[in-house]
């Protein structure tokens, strides 16, 4: 069993930065793709960034692009959404999902329990 656990939301005004973490713990041999996403109220969860391949590649929404950026150690298992210049509109519970294998070599898609992000205007 893999566990994620999200940290680093908070209420900030427009134009503040927020520095996102997640660790993933439990029977994890490997981790190769991790993924930022979030919900806001009455919406559907909605992709924001991730890092693929072991963290060969990047990509993000459109709607984040040039202001979040996401990082990982593979190492420490653990992962970063850095945000920059935020938006009231960026307002929502951040997920955080990893996709690896265990220890004994079996596929495993988690997620974590969501951190609050609240920007004001």
């Amino acid at each position: 069993q893999v566990q994620l656990v999200e940290s680093g939301g908070g209420l900030v005004q427009a134009g503040a930065s927020l520095r996102l973490s997640c660790s993933a713990s439990g029977n994890v041999f490997r981790i190769n793709d991790l993924g930022w996403y979030r919900q806001a109220p009455g919406n559907q969860r909605e992709f924001v960034a991730k890092s693929t391949q072991g963290g060969v590649y990047t990509n993000y929404a459109d709607s984040v692009k040039g202001r979040f950026t996401i990082s990982r150690d593979n190492a420490k298992k653990s992962a970063w959404l850095q945000m920059n210049n935020l938006e009231p509109e960026d307002t929502a519970v951040y997920y955080c999902n990893v996709e690896g294998f265990t220890r004994d070599l079996r596929e495993y898609n988690s997620w974590g329990q969501g951190t609050q992000v609240t920007v004001s205007s």
